[in-house]
């Protein structure tokens, strides 16, 4: 009877280890979705923040260049507006990289994550996918032509596929973020500047191209969000003389939890 008790305790005890355990799992991941989803917020007020130093820069820049044409004695200042806006912008791309990298990633489930490897295995030319991050990326190069945020033909049928997957039922609870990006060749064709008169409309634009063409192929609207960061997210440093890089022109699509 002792004996029959003592495994009884034994397997209650066993039962109360595994129950105690799924609940620790389980707050751990709601404590990291709490956590990522105060830090994305972080994160897209800094970017804000930096969108905005820039266009002062840019501004600023301008001023000081006409100051130094008019032989204005209003250019030691501007210089010390511009050093300072420089610093500025610096110290928030480094924090912003920092708290990017704090995140805790997509955690997208195996079978969500051998899927997507499968479709970026499948097209290597063109798509790369990085787990880590939950992230799509698509070249931009072979997704629209230069300077035109029309997607491909070929590009579109990839992008088709991929909506298949997302509206699969393996990628419920996802959310969907299309980043664009360009690199540092200005626009100059007065055509192309009518409909994009800055990288940065560009990135917008073609990111905006992506998602209608998701929404066509019957992602709901309520799942995603759009990005552009122009020329200022580089994977590689460009070409000096502002002749780009071809790896910095490219649009990135992102799976992140459900209302991060």
């Amino acid at each position: 009877m002792r004996a029959k008790s003592l495994t009884c305790l034994a397997v209650i005890s066993l039962i109360a280890a595994l129950l105690s355990s799924g609940c620790t799992s389980q707050q751990k991941y709601d404590d990291l979705k709490l956590r990522n989803q105060s830090q994305q917020q972080r994160i897209d007020e800094l970017e804000s923040q930096l969108n905005v130093a820039k266009l002062k820069l840019t501004q600023t820049e301008k001023q000081l260049a006409d100051a130094k044409a008019a032989f204005s004695t209003d250019t030691d200042a501007l210089n010390k507006k511009v050093e300072a806006l420089r610093d500025d912008i610096a110290k928030k791309e480094e924090l912003i990289k920092k708290m990017q990298a704090a995140l805790g990633g997509a955690i997208l489930p195996p079978e969500l994550a051998s899927e997507l490897a499968k479709f970026a295995a499948e097209n290597s030319d063109m798509i790369s996918f990085d787990e880590a991050s939950g992230m799509v990326k698509f070249k931009s190069d072979l997704l629209f032509e230069k300077g035109s945020d029309v997607v491909a033909t070929d590009a579109a049928g990839l992008i088709k596929k991929l909506c298949v997957i997302i509206n699969s039922t393996t990628a419920e609870g996802f959310d969907i973020t299309i980043v664009g990006h360009t690199d540092d060749m200005p626009i100059r064709k007065s055509q192309t500047m009518v409909m994009h008169p800055t990288n940065w409309h560009l990135s917008v634009h073609r990111a905006i191209s992506v998602e209608n063409l998701m929404e066509t192929n019957g992602v709901k609207p309520t799942r995603i969000s759009v990005k552009g960061y122009g020329e200022y997210r580089p994977l590689e440093a460009n070409e000096a003389g502002k002749k780009g890089n071809p790896k910095n022109r490219r649009v990135e699509i992102y799976l992140v939890p459900a209302g991060k």
